[in-house]
Formats: C-alpha cells, sequence, structure tokens
C-alpha cells in the first residue's frame, strides 16, 4: 500500500512504517472478521439488543455468555432465591445461556442474580449484560433489579448535534457535585448544577463514574457492570432526562468509559463468571494489572470485543450520550501497561512492547462510535505520546478526535514546585502547552480531578496554602500568599486557554479555586462525606475572593467561545523576552500579553504588532477578578511607527503591564 499519511506527517516515523502499516492491516482484518455478513460494526455491535434481560411483549427473555458453565438459574425476590427448574436457562450454541419466561415471572424492581454451575464449583452472579444493580443499604449486597418502568422516559432531543468548536468541557462527578455531606442525585445535578456550568460558559460535560462499580472511592474506575448506570446517582430514567435537558441547554455531554480494565470482584463483577479466569480476561501473569489491583480484558477474543463494541453503542444509543473519555489508554497500548517506560525516542514505541490486539480493539470502537454517533467525541487519557492515537483511521492512526495533554498539569505543579516565580520563562510555558503532534488535536487542562485528590493539591492550594483557609476575604484581609495565588492562578489559566489547539477541560470547583482536596468516604476518615463534595456557597459569596477566580474563568470562557474555531486560529508569537518574563502571542484579532514577573511593572512596554487601534478585552488586574486596577481599561491603544524598526505590517504597540498580571486586547482594523 502507499506511505500512510501518518507517516508522510512526521518523517521520523518513516523507520517504523511496516510497523504502522501493520496494525492498520490488523485492523481491517479484525474488522473484516467481526463484521462478516453482517452491514458494518454498527451492526454488529448490537449484543445489548440480545444478551441481558428484555420484556418482549407478554415475555421475558434473558440470555447470557458462560460457555464454562454446566447450569443457570435465576433466583431472586420471585422464587425465594432457591433453584428453581421453572427458572433455568437452556444452553444454545457457542456458550451462549437462554430463557424465557412469562411476563408473570418477574416484574419491576424485582431483585435477582444468576446462580451460575460449573465443574467443580458455583456462585451467584449478576448478569454481565445487566442493566440496573442496586447496593442494599443494610447489607451492603449489590444485585441485579428489573427495570421495566410503566412510562420508560422518552427523549424530548431525538438527535443532537453538539457545538463544540472549540471544545470546553466542564469535568464533573455526580456524587460529589452537591454542597450537603451526601451522594448528590442525577436530578440534583440536573436542577442544580447545569445551569451554573451553562452560566459558566462550557459546552460540554464530562461525568465520571457512570458505569456501576462496588467500592464508591474508586472515583469510578474499578467497573463491575458495564451497562449499568450508577445506581448510587438515581435511576437510569433520571440519568436520561438529565442527558436531555443538558442538550436543551446545548450541553454535549460524554462519560468516562473504562475498558482498559475491571474490577476484581466475582459476585457483582466479571472474575470468575463462568467458573474460569479467562472468560473475559487474560489469563496467567497477564490476567491482573500490576499497579491498579484490576484484571485486564482480552482484546484478541471476537466475544469480548462484542461486549466492548456493544458497550459503546449501548452508551449511545439508549442513554444519547454524544461520545466517551477512554480511561486508561496508555496502559492498554502497551504490554508493559507503559509503566517504567521513558519514552524518549520513537524506537520506545515499536520495541515489541506494544498490544497489538488493544491498539485494534481502541481503532475499531473509535470507527464503530463514528458510525453510530457522526459527531460524536471521542478522547483518550494517554500520556506516552504514542504516535496515531489521536489520528485518523485512515491515514494509520486509531481515530480518537482528541488525546489528552496529560504533562500539562504536571507541568505546572513542577513550576509551581521546583521553579523561582522570578525564573519563570514564559516562551518556554508557552512551548510546552503547544508542543503536541501536528495531526492530532489535543486537550489542554491545568488540572483534572487527579490533582484535586487526596495526597496532592490543586494549583490554588499549592500556591495559597494554609493562607486560604485566613486571608479569603475581600472585605478587610490582605496576604501576600493570597494575592500571589490569585495573580498566578489567573494566569496559568488562561495561557493554558489560550493556547488550545483542540479543546479544554476544568474539573468542577477548580475554576474558582475550590479549597481542599477529593477525598472520598472510607475507614480512614470515618466514612465521612466532608471532602466528597462542592462547597458553591465559596463562589456565590460576594464577600469572598473565590468569586474573583470564579468570574476571571467565566469571562475567558466567554472569550475563547465567542471566537468560532479558535483552536484553529494560529498561534503567533508577537513578543518573547525571558529578562522581563514577558509574553504577547496573537490569535487571529485577539493579541494575549502576560507578564509573569513577580514584581516588575512596565510602563510604554513595545511590543510588535499588527498596526491599528486595539482595545482591551480583559485584564487580570480588574478589580472585578481581585486586581488592584492600575490599567485603564478603556484607554485605546494605537500602534506607532518606528523608522528604526521595521517589520512587515508590525508597529509598537505601547502597554503599562503590571507585574504578576495578562491581558487580551483586540485588534480594530
Amino acid at each position: 500500500m502507499d506511505m500512510l499519511n501518518l507517516v508522510k506527517y512526521d518523517q521520523q516515523l518513516k523507520p517504523f512504517e511496516n510497523a504502522l502499516v501493520g496494525r492498520y492491516k490488523h485492523f481491517l482484518w479484525k474488522e473484516s472478521q467481526l463484521v462478516g455478513d453482517k452491514e458494518n460494526l454498527a451492526d454488529f455491535a448490537s449484543g445489548h439488543l440480545y444478551f441481558g434481560l428484555h420484556k418482549i411483549g407478554k415475555k421475558w427473555a434473558l440470555r447470557e455468555w458462560a460457555p464454562n458453565a454446566t447450569a443457570i438459574y435465576i433466583i431472586g425476590d420471585f422464587n425465594n432465591w432457591k433453584e428453581d427448574e421453572a427458572y433455568s436457562l437452556k444452553r444454545k450454541d457457542n456458550g451462549v445461556w437462554e430463557i424465557e419466561l412469562p411476563e408473570s415471572a418477574m416484574k419491576h424492581k424485582d431483585l435477582y442474580k444468576l446462580k451460575v454451575h460449573w465443574n467443580g464449583g458455583e456462585g451467584e452472579r449478576i448478569p454481565a449484560w445487566c442493566r440496573r444493580v442496586v447496593q442494599d443499604d443494610t447489607t451492603k449486597i449489590f444485585s441485579a433489579q428489573v427495570w421495566a418502568p410503566e412510562k420508560p422516559y422518552k427523549f424530548k432531543i431525538k438527535q443532537f448535534k453538539p457545538n463544540v468548536s472549540p471544545l470546553l468541557i466542564y469535568e464533573c462527578h455526580i456524587g460529589m457535585s452537591g454542597e450537603e455531606e451526601k451522594v448528590t442525585s442525577y436530578t440534583e445535578f440536573r436542577e442544580k448544577i447545569l445551569p451554573r456550568i451553562v452560566d459558566d460558559g462550557y459546552n460540554c460535560i464530562q461525568i465520571m463514574a457512570i458505569q456501576e462499580h462496588p467500592y464508591y472511592g474508586s472515583f469510578g474506575y474499578h467497573v463491575s457492570s458495564l451497562f449499568a448506570p450508577s445506581s448510587r446517582f438515581g435511576t437510569p430514567e433520571e440519568l436520561k432526562e438529565l442527558i436531555d435537558e443538558a442538550h436543551k441547554r446545548g450541553l454535549a455531554v460524554i462519560m468516562d468509559i473504562v475498558h482498559s480494565h475491571a474490577v476484581k470482584n466475582q459476585v457483582e463483577g466479571l472474575g470468575l463468571f463462568d467458573g474460569t479466569p479467562y472468560q473475559y480476561f487474560h489469563d496467567g501473569y497477564r490476567r491482573e494489572h500490576p499497579q491498579w489491583d484490576s484484571l485486564c480484558y482480552n482484546y484478541e477474543k471476537p466475544e469480548v470485543l462484542h461486549f466492548l463494541l456493544s458497550n459503546c453503542k449501548y452508551w449511545l444509543d439508549e442513554f444519547k450520550f454524544d461520545g466517551f473519555r477512554f480511561d486508561g489508554v496508555s496502559s492498554m497500548l502497551f504490554l508493559d501497561h507503559a509503566m517504567g517506560n521513558v519514552f524518549g525516542d520513537y524506537g520506545n514505541y515499536f520495541n515489541g512492547n506494544q498490544d497489538g490486539d488493544a491498539i485494534c480493539y481502541l481503532t475499531l470502537a473509535n470507527k464503530l462510535i463514528h458510525q453510530v454517533h457522526p459527531y460524536a467525541i471521542t478522547i483518550a487519557e494517554e500520556v506516552s505520546g504514542m504516535p496515531g492515537v489521536a489520528a485518523k483511521i485512515e491515514d494509520g492512526g486509531m481515530g480518537f478526535d482528541y488525546r489528552l495533554a496529560m504533562g500539562i498539569p504536571d507541568f505546572w505543579i513542577k513550576m509551581i514546585k521546583e521553579v523561582k516565580d522570578e525564573e519563570w520563562k514564559p516562551g518556554h510555558i508557552l512551548w510546552v502547552l503547544t508542543n503536541h503532534r501536528a495531526e492530532e488535536k489535543t486537550i489542554n487542562y491545568a488540572e483534572s480531578h487527579d490533582q484535586a485528590l487526596v495526597g496532592d493539591k490543586t494549583i490554588i492550594f499549592r500556591l495559597a496554602d494554609a493562607d486560604m483557609y485566613w486571608h479569603m476575604s475581600n472585605l478587610y484581609d490582605s496576604s501576600y500568599m493570597v494575592d500571589r495565588a490569585i495573580a498566578l492562578h489567573k494566569m496559568i489559566r488562561l495561557i493554558t486557554l489560550a493556547s488550545i489547539n483542540g479543546g479544554y477541560l476544568n474539573f468542577m470547583g477548580n475554576e474558582f479555586g475550590h479549597p481542599e482536596w477529593i477525598d472520598f468516604p472510607r475507614e480512614g476518615n470515618g466514612w465521612s462525606y466532608k471532602y466528597a463534595r462542592r462547597q458553591w456557597h465559596l463562589v456565590d459569596d460576594p464577600n469572598l475572593k473565590y468569586k474573583y477566580l470564579g468570574d476571571w474563568d467565566k469571562a475567558i470562557i466567554k472569550l475563547v467561545s465567542s471566537v468560532h474555531k479558535f483552536n484553529t486560529m494560529p498561534i503567533e508569537v508577537l513578543w518573547d523576552k525571558s529578562d522581563d518574563q514577558v509574553l504577547a502571542f496573537r490569535r487571529d484579532e485577539l493579541v494575549f500579553v502576560f507578564n509573569f514577573h513577580p514584581f516588575k511593572s512596565f510602563t510604554d512596554y513595545g511590543i510588535l504588532a499588527p498596526a491599528g487601534k486595539y482595545e482591551m478585552v480583559l485584564t487580570s488586574d480588574s478589580k472585578v477578578f481581585g486586581g488592584f486596577g492600575q490599567v485603564d481599561e478603556a484607554q485605546e491603544h494605537f500602534t506607532m511607527e518606528d523608522m528604526n524598526h521595521t517589520s512587515a505590517g508590525k508597529e509598537w504597540l505601547k502597554l503599562y503591564i503590571p507585574a504578576r498580571s495578562c491581558m487580551v486586547l483586540k485588534l480594530d482594523r
């Protein structure tokens, strides 16, 4: 075949072209094998319409795949949890088990499980394809639940086309989104949090922890039931209503999907579903993830591919999600789960450590998702920099729309912890923020939920530390630590947002500098919800400085979203002087100016910019945003010609730039 475009884009990949062509051909072969005589992948990935429990007319039908089982019974409320021949599944071909029952055999909200027998053992199991799992408040035992409401939710918006150019993501967790010390519900989120997100100007929400997980504190990353929306937050109907309302308000809705590993639990998970350790997962040394205490899917098996691909289609079709952030992609790509590998050169990606089956699955998943939902959004949580992750499939890539720029928050932490303020080099900062593969769109972010967890610190907490507890009043209090923290917090978030080539992400509450960490209820904290919530009253209080940060975030999001396809506008560096710690760059008619110097303010500071008149659009020095109000925001700025320093179409733009401040000007031609 002709040279892949991925190699044309990056000639350093030329020595590895055979490997890239090989993985592309493997994908084509596997797709052909799976599709067979069906129309396409979307037709193949419809297992959720066949497997699991379904109400069909006046009958119930339940089907499961359990090739090692010797007998399977449904046990539940309807038969006193006893094995009953009337509820015995019959074995069909290819390890599939099936039963049809009369309508009277069970009813809406009945609890049930499967009792699976195999040679040498037996065990209770929650069906792999189950759509509803609940936990008993007293015993803490999980059970499947019959879910067939008389009036299932009907979407008011049948088809939604996201308007996400640029993509501005508000990452959120339903359970900890409320102010009260408890698990917040889908309904409470819809009523109280969605309006905040819309008001803040974001155009997409990314919801964590949707797939059912036994341990709340896992943040939803140790999944047990892939097809069941977590019942901790409410019912499937309430989740559908939330998504429908988000669409009504113009928000795209994507979810974290966890196909990189699974919880080890056996009763409420897939760990030993039919008595074998290798039904869904690898056997032997590859079965367990050495760091995550979880199980690794075997992406070579057609049945596992059918299960996972159907799961993707299910969330798109049944709940109208607009796409996914795939968790743990780096772990999937490499046989050693990308542990201890520096990836210093391209040879590290093509040294026999690739998991070709996992790469093929991710490529299949992306093709399927975009077949089902042409406007779907897919994001890879990928840190290694593997070439092609967010490149088009036909170019030799895996087909993700975006790669999460996971190195950026690490960079900011390193800067804050290890580099003195007077040594910050804004040109280097911009280089880090824009250092991505040419063919890929990335998601920039200064911090996500990861940086807010116990054991880590958010940006504002690293900057202000304990002063946040005592000096956040704007009525009578002053603190150098807090002033510095607020100034740098605003600058860090603006330059991270202003430099996007794809999208931007913020975790709920971080936009206004939410204090403290996230700590889910656990034995070590007395099962407290104190730190598993969001304290919205802080940003709502006009007498606290959190309001400044919240209003700043709202202003910069509004600014960027007001420019159609802002993320595609070229970045032109107009000025970069390390000694002054001043940087200016242009995107279309907007000029972004940063003075990172901790104590030097500059008067009549000259920047070579396109000739014309400029108006001040935004400045972090404004008192509205907690600044000192030293900049005259109403002043118009006219460039001035300098015969001694000529540059095509450029003239001197003279500005007053306070220390630790940033501003945005707009060219008025």
